[in-house]
């Protein structure tokens, strides 16, 4: 427990290493080290490369600060032998290993996690990976945006002129959430069974899982769903339209009756719910562009705080298009401060709540700044 927090940590006496780099595994640690784990990250001399990615914080990286706090920083060298002895001194006492080195690299090093786990059986490895195992794309390497374009999430994204990205590293973000809750559940079977896990999850089956949807879609009708921007695919009217003043409001009409609500209270034409083409939402869609223009002409004339006024009194689920500078300022952004060797840096809250408490987050560590007293605790082992 966080020294006067009275909050409960509960992973807290659990001992993590984490031979990790860039996004997904760093993700998954940096949640165990939220939940009281001890994360031992294994960092190069030049450190995780996610630590050169910008220097927005306080001359820290971006990525690096979210995911890397609550951790202890060991700089080794997995190839040297007095450091792999130092290595499996740590593991010897360690419940979790995580690692995402290129494919074979860790094995390679005496590292992989079968021979981790025949000889550490309460040991639960984690093998995050690119494209998982046993088949053609197995030696890939792997990064977010690729994985987004193999996957066929960036066919089905962006504006009706081509592909897109998204914004943020979801690949990376879904993986590292898949080997979270992955490791949790083997942590569970091992209090009952004594016996830890060996895990495998890669970028691409995250991604994949995310897919299902328009997969299934695709397999049973035979077409994509089609990049519409801010619009639905298979709703309408469901997309953003421009007010008066310039604002862009995105509304989400999820049944018939929201749709005549809207109609009535809102459009102020409460008979178009009868009309051809506005009668059903497989009518809609078939009709969108005539669907949307007649909404478009109603946004047309109001201003943004009119808009909102009519959509709340519709009951329509509506929202801004907001800019990063929107979010700053947003009412509902939760923000906690981090420690680090540059000063303290304000993030993102996580966003579990637990009795209405987030969790006490740890510093931010600098390049090796616990090598000396991990080797020194680790050095009679």
């Amino acid at each position: 427990m966080a020294a006067g927090s009275g909050r409960v940590r509960p992973l807290e006496g659990l001992t993590v290493v984490a031979l990790e780099q860039a996004v997904a595994a760093p993700y998954c640690s940096s949640r165990l080290a939220d939940a009281g784990a001890r994360v031992i990250k294994i960092e190069r001399p030049e450190g995780d490369f996610a630590r050169g990615y910008d220097a927005a914080v306080n001359g820290l990286a971006s990525y690096f600060v979210w995911l890397n706090r609550g951790k202890e920083s060991l700089v080794a060298d997995i190839k040297d032998p007095g450091d792999a002895r130092l290595l499996h001194a740590v593991l010897a006492k360690a419940d979790v290993f995580i690692q995402n080195l290129a494919p074979g690299a860790a094995a390679r090093a005496g590292f992989g996690s079968d021979e981790l786990r025949a000889r550490y059986p309460r040991l639960v490895t984690v093998d995050v990976t690119g494209y998982g195992s046993g088949h053609a794309y197995s030696d890939m390497k792997a990064y977010d945006l690729l994985v987004q374009a193999e996957s066929g999430l960036a066919e089905i994204t962006g504006h009706p002129a081509g592909p897109g990205r998204v914004g943020v590293s979801v690949c990376d973000i879904a993986c590292g959430m898949a080997a979270h809750s992955a490791v949790l559940e083997a942590l569970i079977a091992r209090g009952i069974t004594g016996e830890g896990a060996k895990l495998e999850v890669s970028l691409f089956d995250g991604m994949a899982d995310w897919m299902n949807v328009p997969l299934l879609y695709f397999e049973g009708t035979g077409r994509a769903p089609q990049r519409v921007g801010l619009a639905h695919p298979s709703i309408c009217p469901y997309g953003a339209f421009p007010t008066r003043d310039g604002a862009l409001v995105l509304l989400s009409i999820q049944n018939e009756r929201e749709w005549v609500k809207f109609c009535a209270a809102f459009l102020r034409q409460p008979d178009l719910p009868s009309r051809p083409g506005f009668e059903s939402n497989t009518a809609r869609v078939a009709n969108r562009p005539e669907v949307d223009a007649v909404v478009a002409r109603v946004f047309s004339e109001l201003s943004r705080d009119e808009a909102a006024d009519r959509l709340r009194a519709a009951g329509t689920a509506y929202g801004f298009v907001n800019g990063l500078s929107d979010l700053v300022s947003h009412p509902a952004l939760r923000r906690v401060t981090v420690e680090t060797h540059a000063g303290p840096a304000s993030i993102v809250a996580p966003p579990a709540l637990r009795n209405g408490q987030a969790p006490v987050l740890g510093r931010v560590p600098g390049i090796g700044e616990h090598s000396e007293a991990i080797r020194r605790e680790f050095a009679a082992a």
